[in-house]
Protein backbone atom coordinates (compact mmCIF):
# COMPACT_ATOMS: atom_id res chain seq x y z
CA UNK A 1 0.00 0.00 0.00
CA UNK A 2 2.74 2.46 0.93
CA UNK A 3 4.60 1.92 -2.33
CA UNK A 4 1.52 3.32 -4.15
CA UNK A 5 1.57 6.42 -2.00
CA UNK A 6 -0.10 6.93 1.34
CA UNK A 7 0.43 7.56 5.01
CA UNK A 8 3.68 6.35 6.51
CA UNK A 9 3.10 3.31 8.76
CA UNK A 10 4.11 3.63 12.39
CA UNK A 11 7.15 1.41 11.91
CA UNK A 12 8.43 3.77 9.19
CA UNK A 13 8.05 6.99 11.19
CA UNK A 14 10.94 8.82 12.86
CA UNK A 15 9.87 8.58 16.50
CA UNK A 16 11.83 11.62 17.67
CA UNK A 17 9.85 13.83 15.27
CA UNK A 18 6.54 12.67 16.75
CA UNK A 19 7.87 13.31 20.24
CA UNK A 20 9.03 16.80 19.22
CA UNK A 21 5.63 17.59 17.70
CA UNK A 22 3.98 16.65 20.97
CA UNK A 23 6.37 18.93 22.84
CA UNK A 24 5.77 21.77 20.38
CA UNK A 25 2.00 21.42 20.83
CA UNK A 26 2.38 22.28 24.51
CA UNK A 27 4.58 25.31 23.87
CA UNK A 28 2.31 26.70 21.15
CA UNK A 29 -0.74 26.35 23.39
CA UNK A 30 1.03 28.19 26.23
CA UNK A 31 1.52 31.15 23.90
CA UNK A 32 -1.79 31.02 22.04
CA UNK A 33 -4.01 30.87 25.11
CA UNK A 34 -3.15 34.48 25.97
CA UNK A 35 -4.89 35.61 22.79
CA UNK A 36 -8.08 33.80 23.57
CA UNK A 37 -8.19 35.63 26.90
CA UNK A 38 -7.60 38.97 25.13
CA UNK A 39 -7.79 40.04 21.47
CA UNK A 40 -5.00 39.04 19.11
CA UNK A 41 -4.91 42.71 18.12
CA UNK A 42 -3.30 43.40 21.52
CA UNK A 43 -0.16 41.47 20.54
CA UNK A 44 1.95 44.60 20.03
CA UNK A 45 1.35 45.79 23.59
CA UNK A 46 3.46 42.99 25.07
CA UNK A 47 2.46 40.83 28.00
CA UNK A 48 -0.88 41.32 29.72
CA UNK A 49 -1.10 43.38 32.91
CA UNK A 50 -0.89 41.34 36.08
CA UNK A 51 0.73 40.97 39.47
CA UNK A 52 2.28 38.17 41.49
CA UNK A 53 1.85 34.75 39.88
CA UNK A 54 0.14 36.24 36.84
CA UNK A 55 3.10 38.55 36.17
CA UNK A 56 5.59 35.73 36.72
CA UNK A 57 3.69 33.37 34.41
CA UNK A 58 3.44 36.02 31.68
CA UNK A 59 7.18 36.75 31.90
CA UNK A 60 8.15 33.08 31.81
CA UNK A 61 5.98 32.36 28.75
CA UNK A 62 7.33 35.46 27.00
CA UNK A 63 10.95 34.47 27.62
CA UNK A 64 10.76 30.71 27.09
CA UNK A 65 7.79 30.15 24.75
CA UNK A 66 7.02 33.19 22.60
CA UNK A 67 8.36 32.64 19.10
CA UNK A 68 10.31 29.50 19.97
CA UNK A 69 7.62 26.89 19.48
CA UNK A 70 6.23 28.04 16.16
CA UNK A 71 9.87 27.83 15.06
CA UNK A 72 10.07 24.26 16.37
CA UNK A 73 6.85 23.35 14.55
CA UNK A 74 8.14 24.98 11.35
CA UNK A 75 11.41 23.03 11.59
CA UNK A 76 9.37 19.84 11.83
CA UNK A 77 7.23 20.88 8.87
CA UNK A 78 10.36 21.39 6.76
CA UNK A 79 11.62 18.00 7.88
CA UNK A 80 8.31 16.42 6.90
CA UNK A 81 8.54 17.94 3.42
CA UNK A 82 12.04 16.55 2.94
CA UNK A 83 11.02 13.06 4.08
CA UNK A 84 7.85 13.01 1.97
CA UNK A 85 9.76 14.06 -1.13
CA UNK A 86 12.58 11.61 -0.42
CA UNK A 87 10.16 8.69 -0.09
CA UNK A 88 8.30 9.65 -3.26
CA UNK A 89 11.53 9.86 -5.28
CA UNK A 90 12.81 6.56 -3.87
CA UNK A 91 9.54 4.82 -4.83
CA UNK A 92 9.34 6.48 -8.24
CA UNK A 93 6.05 8.19 -7.37
CA UNK A 94 4.91 11.67 -8.50
CA UNK A 95 5.36 14.24 -5.76
CA UNK A 96 4.34 17.71 -6.91
CA UNK A 97 0.61 17.12 -7.43
CA UNK A 98 0.30 15.12 -4.20
CA UNK A 99 2.06 17.80 -2.18
CA UNK A 100 -0.01 20.60 -3.71
CA UNK A 101 -3.20 18.75 -2.71
CA UNK A 102 -1.76 18.37 0.77
CA UNK A 103 -1.11 22.12 1.00
CA UNK A 104 -4.53 23.01 -0.41
CA UNK A 105 -6.21 20.90 2.27
CA UNK A 106 -3.99 22.42 4.97
CA UNK A 107 -5.00 25.88 3.78
CA UNK A 108 -8.64 24.79 4.01
CA UNK A 109 -8.17 23.67 7.60
CA UNK A 110 -6.53 27.01 8.30
CA UNK A 111 -9.38 29.04 6.81
CA UNK A 112 -11.96 27.10 8.82
CA UNK A 113 -9.84 27.60 11.94
CA UNK A 114 -9.75 31.36 11.37
CA UNK A 115 -13.46 31.75 10.71
CA UNK A 116 -14.85 29.30 13.25
CA UNK A 117 -12.34 29.25 16.10
CA UNK A 118 -9.41 31.71 16.23
CA UNK A 119 -7.79 34.37 14.00
CA UNK A 120 -4.25 33.51 15.16
CA UNK A 121 -4.12 30.41 12.94
CA UNK A 122 -0.73 29.31 11.57
CA UNK A 123 -1.91 26.57 9.19
CA UNK A 124 -2.82 28.88 6.32
CA UNK A 125 0.52 30.66 6.61
CA UNK A 126 2.34 27.30 6.63
CA UNK A 127 0.49 26.22 3.48
CA UNK A 128 1.39 29.45 1.67
CA UNK A 129 5.02 29.45 2.83
CA UNK A 130 5.41 25.80 1.83
CA UNK A 131 4.92 26.78 -1.82
CA UNK A 132 8.42 28.23 -1.48
CA UNK A 133 9.72 24.77 -0.60
CA UNK A 134 8.59 23.64 -4.03
CA UNK A 135 10.25 26.69 -5.58
CA UNK A 136 13.57 25.82 -3.92
CA UNK A 137 13.08 22.09 -4.31
CA UNK A 138 16.45 21.63 -6.03
CA UNK A 139 18.36 22.88 -2.98
CA UNK A 140 19.94 20.22 -0.81
CA UNK A 141 21.75 20.00 2.50
CA UNK A 142 23.76 22.98 3.70
CA UNK A 143 22.61 25.18 0.81
CA UNK A 144 18.98 24.88 1.97
CA UNK A 145 19.97 25.57 5.58
CA UNK A 146 22.07 28.59 4.65
CA UNK A 147 19.34 30.12 2.49
CA UNK A 148 16.82 29.50 5.25
CA UNK A 149 18.96 31.21 7.88
CA UNK A 150 19.58 34.17 5.55
CA UNK A 151 15.86 34.55 4.78
CA UNK A 152 14.96 34.50 8.45
CA UNK A 153 17.75 36.92 9.40
CA UNK A 154 16.87 39.32 6.57
CA UNK A 155 13.29 39.66 7.80
CA UNK A 156 14.46 40.18 11.39
CA UNK A 157 16.77 42.92 10.12
CA UNK A 158 13.96 44.50 8.11
CA UNK A 159 11.78 44.41 11.22
CA UNK A 160 14.44 46.23 13.24
CA UNK A 161 14.97 48.76 10.45
CA UNK A 162 11.26 49.58 10.43
CA UNK A 163 11.55 50.46 14.12
CA UNK A 164 14.62 52.60 13.42
CA UNK A 165 12.82 54.37 10.58
CA UNK A 166 9.96 55.30 12.90
CA UNK A 167 12.39 56.41 15.58
CA UNK A 168 14.03 58.82 13.10
CA UNK A 169 10.80 59.94 11.42
CA UNK A 170 9.88 63.64 11.55
CA UNK A 171 7.32 64.82 14.08
CA UNK A 172 4.64 65.34 11.43
CA UNK A 173 4.82 61.65 10.47
CA UNK A 174 4.78 60.51 14.09
CA UNK A 175 1.63 62.54 14.80
CA UNK A 176 -0.19 60.75 11.98
CA UNK A 177 1.09 57.35 13.08
CA UNK A 178 0.04 57.96 16.68
CA UNK A 179 -3.43 59.01 15.54
CA UNK A 180 -3.73 55.73 13.64
CA UNK A 181 -2.47 53.83 16.69
CA UNK A 182 -5.00 55.53 18.95
CA UNK A 183 -7.80 54.46 16.60
CA UNK A 184 -6.32 50.95 16.54
CA UNK A 185 -6.24 50.85 20.37
CA UNK A 186 -9.94 51.76 20.41
CA UNK A 187 -10.66 48.85 18.06
CA UNK A 188 -8.74 46.52 20.36
CA UNK A 189 -10.91 47.62 23.28
CA UNK A 190 -14.07 47.12 21.24
CA UNK A 191 -12.89 43.66 20.12
CA UNK A 192 -12.32 42.63 23.74
CA UNK A 193 -15.97 43.37 24.48
CA UNK A 194 -17.17 41.36 21.49
CA UNK A 195 -15.10 38.30 22.39
CA UNK A 196 -16.16 38.38 26.05
CA UNK A 197 -19.88 38.93 25.48
CA UNK A 198 -20.78 38.40 21.84
CA UNK A 199 -22.79 35.56 20.37
CA UNK A 200 -21.28 33.19 17.80
CA UNK A 201 -22.16 35.37 14.82
CA UNK A 202 -20.67 38.51 16.40
CA UNK A 203 -17.48 36.72 17.46
CA UNK A 204 -17.11 35.17 14.00
CA UNK A 205 -17.36 38.61 12.36
CA UNK A 206 -14.74 39.88 14.81
CA UNK A 207 -12.40 36.96 14.08
CA UNK A 208 -12.55 37.67 10.36
CA UNK A 209 -12.03 41.41 10.90
CA UNK A 210 -9.06 40.79 13.20
CA UNK A 211 -7.41 38.45 10.73
CA UNK A 212 -7.86 40.87 7.87
CA UNK A 213 -6.54 43.82 9.88
CA UNK A 214 -3.57 42.26 11.65
CA UNK A 215 -2.50 38.95 10.23
CA UNK A 216 -2.74 39.69 6.50
CA UNK A 217 -0.39 42.66 6.99
CA UNK A 218 1.95 40.54 9.10
CA UNK A 219 2.21 37.89 6.36
CA UNK A 220 4.73 40.10 4.54
CA UNK A 221 7.13 39.40 7.40
CA UNK A 222 5.77 36.04 8.45
CA UNK A 223 5.87 34.04 5.21
CA UNK A 224 9.59 34.52 4.41
CA UNK A 225 10.48 33.78 8.03
CA UNK A 226 8.43 30.58 8.01
CA UNK A 227 9.96 29.50 4.69
CA UNK A 228 13.41 30.17 6.12
CA UNK A 229 12.74 27.89 9.07
CA UNK A 230 11.28 25.24 6.75
CA UNK A 231 14.55 25.23 4.80
CA UNK A 232 16.61 24.89 7.98
CA UNK A 233 14.46 21.88 8.92
CA UNK A 234 15.05 20.41 5.48
CA UNK A 235 18.80 20.76 6.01
CA UNK A 236 18.56 18.80 9.27
CA UNK A 237 16.92 15.90 7.45
CA UNK A 238 19.26 16.02 4.46
CA UNK A 239 22.22 15.84 6.84
CA UNK A 240 21.00 12.46 8.14
CA UNK A 241 21.29 13.59 11.75
CA UNK A 242 17.62 13.00 12.59
CA UNK A 243 17.78 9.36 11.56
CA UNK A 244 20.68 8.53 13.87
CA UNK A 245 20.97 11.17 16.62
CA UNK A 246 23.27 8.96 18.70
CA UNK A 247 25.89 9.00 15.95
CA UNK A 248 25.72 12.80 15.83
CA UNK A 249 25.60 13.52 19.56
CA UNK A 250 28.47 16.01 19.34
CA UNK A 251 26.59 18.04 16.73
CA UNK A 252 23.49 18.27 18.94
CA UNK A 253 25.58 19.24 21.97
CA UNK A 254 27.17 22.08 19.99
CA UNK A 255 23.77 23.12 18.60
CA UNK A 256 22.26 23.14 22.10
CA UNK A 257 25.04 25.30 23.54
CA UNK A 258 25.41 27.70 20.61
CA UNK A 259 21.67 28.06 20.11
CA UNK A 260 21.10 28.72 23.81
CA UNK A 261 23.80 31.42 23.95
CA UNK A 262 22.71 33.20 20.76
CA UNK A 263 19.04 32.89 21.64
CA UNK A 264 19.57 34.17 25.17
CA UNK A 265 21.37 37.22 23.77
CA UNK A 266 18.41 38.01 21.50
CA UNK A 267 15.88 37.55 24.30
CA UNK A 268 17.95 39.69 26.69
CA UNK A 269 18.14 42.47 24.08
CA UNK A 270 14.37 42.26 23.65
CA UNK A 271 13.74 42.50 27.38
CA UNK A 272 15.92 45.60 27.57
CA UNK A 273 13.20 47.48 25.67
CA UNK A 274 10.50 46.31 28.10
CA UNK A 275 7.76 43.71 28.28
CA UNK A 276 4.66 45.94 28.26
CA UNK A 277 4.13 48.85 25.88
CA UNK A 278 1.72 51.75 25.60
CA UNK A 279 -0.37 51.12 22.47
CA UNK A 280 0.19 54.68 21.20
CA UNK A 281 3.49 56.00 22.58
CA UNK A 282 5.38 52.71 22.92
CA UNK A 283 5.19 51.43 19.35
CA UNK A 284 8.89 52.03 18.55
CA UNK A 285 10.10 50.19 21.65
CA UNK A 286 7.59 47.42 20.96
CA UNK A 287 8.93 47.01 17.41
CA UNK A 288 12.54 46.73 18.61
CA UNK A 289 11.51 44.28 21.35
CA UNK A 290 9.66 42.07 18.87
CA UNK A 291 12.55 42.16 16.37
CA UNK A 292 15.10 41.11 19.00
CA UNK A 293 12.77 38.41 20.32
CA UNK A 294 12.48 37.05 16.79
CA UNK A 295 16.28 37.18 16.47
CA UNK A 296 16.55 34.92 19.50
CA UNK A 297 13.72 32.58 18.55
CA UNK A 298 15.38 30.62 15.74
CA UNK A 299 18.58 29.77 17.67
CA UNK A 300 16.54 28.95 20.77
CA UNK A 301 14.12 26.81 18.75
CA UNK A 302 17.13 24.87 17.42
CA UNK A 303 18.53 24.62 20.96
CA UNK A 304 15.21 23.24 22.23
CA UNK A 305 15.27 20.66 19.44
CA UNK A 306 18.86 19.65 20.26
CA UNK A 307 18.27 19.45 24.03
CA UNK A 308 15.12 17.40 23.49
CA UNK A 309 16.97 14.97 21.21
CA UNK A 310 19.81 14.60 23.71
CA UNK A 311 17.39 13.91 26.56
CA UNK A 312 15.39 11.47 24.44
CA UNK A 313 18.61 9.58 23.80
CA UNK A 314 18.86 8.61 27.48
CA UNK A 315 16.95 5.66 28.91
CA UNK A 316 14.87 7.69 31.37
CA UNK A 317 14.42 10.62 28.99
CA UNK A 318 13.35 8.34 26.17
CA UNK A 319 10.66 6.71 28.30
CA UNK A 320 9.34 10.02 29.62
CA UNK A 321 9.43 12.02 26.38
CA UNK A 322 8.14 9.03 24.45
CA UNK A 323 4.80 9.63 26.15
CA UNK A 324 4.42 12.66 23.89
CA UNK A 325 4.77 10.68 20.65
CA UNK A 326 1.05 9.76 20.25
CA UNK A 327 0.15 13.45 20.66
CA UNK A 328 2.67 14.31 17.97
CA UNK A 329 1.14 11.76 15.61
CA UNK A 330 -2.17 13.65 15.73
CA UNK A 331 -0.79 17.19 16.01
CA UNK A 332 -3.30 18.70 13.56
CA UNK A 333 -6.26 17.23 15.45
CA UNK A 334 -4.95 18.36 18.85
CA UNK A 335 -3.96 21.85 17.63
CA UNK A 336 -7.48 22.51 16.39
CA UNK A 337 -8.96 20.82 19.46
CA UNK A 338 -7.05 23.28 21.65
CA UNK A 339 -8.68 26.17 19.82
CA UNK A 340 -12.11 24.54 20.03
CA UNK A 341 -11.85 24.12 23.81
CA UNK A 342 -10.32 27.56 24.40
CA UNK A 343 -12.88 29.36 22.22
CA UNK A 344 -15.71 27.77 24.23
CA UNK A 345 -14.09 28.65 27.56
CA UNK A 346 -13.17 32.26 26.75
CA UNK A 347 -15.70 33.57 24.22
CA UNK A 348 -19.14 34.98 24.91
CA UNK A 349 -21.02 32.13 23.24
CA UNK A 350 -19.36 29.76 25.75
CA UNK A 351 -18.26 30.46 29.31
CA UNK A 352 -17.17 34.01 28.48
CA UNK A 353 -13.99 34.01 30.61
CA UNK A 354 -12.07 36.38 28.32
CA UNK A 355 -10.49 39.04 30.52
CA UNK A 356 -11.35 37.08 33.68
CA UNK A 357 -8.65 34.38 33.87
CA UNK A 358 -5.15 35.65 34.68
CA UNK A 359 -1.97 34.40 33.06
CA UNK A 360 -1.19 31.91 35.84
CA UNK A 361 -4.70 30.48 35.55
CA UNK A 362 -4.25 30.24 31.79
CA UNK A 363 -1.02 28.25 32.22
CA UNK A 364 -2.78 25.88 34.62
CA UNK A 365 -5.63 25.51 32.12
CA UNK A 366 -3.16 24.70 29.32
CA UNK A 367 -1.37 22.07 31.41
CA UNK A 368 -4.67 20.41 32.30
CA UNK A 369 -6.00 20.39 28.74
CA UNK A 370 -2.71 19.17 27.32
CA UNK A 371 -2.46 16.34 29.86
CA UNK A 372 -5.97 15.24 28.85
CA UNK A 373 -4.98 15.46 25.19
CA UNK A 374 -1.98 13.20 25.74
CA UNK A 375 -4.21 10.67 27.50
CA UNK A 376 -6.72 10.93 24.65
CA UNK A 377 -3.97 10.36 22.08
CA UNK A 378 -2.81 7.21 23.86
CA UNK A 379 -6.40 5.96 24.04
CA UNK A 380 -6.99 6.77 20.38
CA UNK A 381 -3.90 5.01 19.03
CA UNK A 382 -4.69 1.90 21.03
CA UNK A 383 -7.70 1.59 18.70
CA UNK A 384 -6.94 3.54 15.53
CA UNK A 385 -3.97 3.89 13.19
CA UNK A 386 -4.22 7.61 12.44
CA UNK A 387 -5.72 10.75 14.01
CA UNK A 388 -9.23 11.78 12.86
CA UNK A 389 -8.31 15.00 11.05
CA UNK A 390 -5.06 13.46 9.83
CA UNK A 391 -7.24 10.71 8.33
CA UNK A 392 -9.25 13.28 6.37
CA UNK A 393 -6.08 15.12 5.38
CA UNK A 394 -4.38 11.96 4.10
CA UNK A 395 -7.52 10.85 2.28
CA UNK A 396 -7.69 14.13 0.39
CA UNK A 397 -3.96 14.09 -0.29
CA UNK A 398 -3.77 10.56 -1.71
CA UNK A 399 -7.28 10.29 -3.15
CA UNK A 400 -8.42 7.30 -1.11
CA UNK A 401 -9.44 6.52 2.44
CA UNK A 402 -6.54 5.13 4.48
CA UNK A 403 -7.34 2.40 7.03
CA UNK A 404 -8.55 3.98 10.26
CA UNK A 405 -9.05 1.12 12.72
CA UNK A 406 -6.15 -1.02 13.81
CA UNK A 407 -6.28 -4.66 12.69
CA UNK A 408 -7.59 -6.98 15.39
CA UNK A 409 -4.13 -8.56 15.79
CA UNK A 410 -2.67 -5.17 16.73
Amino acid sequence: MQEQGGPVPVAGRIAIMDMLRGFALLGVFLMNIDFFARPLLAYSTGIAAGEGLDAAAAWLVLVFAQGKFWVLFALLFGMGFALMRERAVAAGRPFMAVYLRRLLLLAGFGLLHIVLLWPGDILLAYALAALGLLLFGALRGAAAGLLGALLYSAIVGLWALSGLAMQLAPESVLVEVQADLAAFAARVEAAAGVYAGGDFAAVTRQRIADYRELVTAALVYQLPMILGVFLVGRWLVDSGRLRDPAAHRRFFVVLAVAGSLLGAAGVAASLSFGTRFDPVDGFVEATFAQAWMAAGSLPLGLAYLAIFILLAGTAAGGRLLGLLAPAGRMALTLYLMQSLVASFVFYGYGLGLAGELGRAGQVGFVLLVFALQVLFAHWWFARFSIGPLEWLWRAGTYGRWPPLRLPAAA
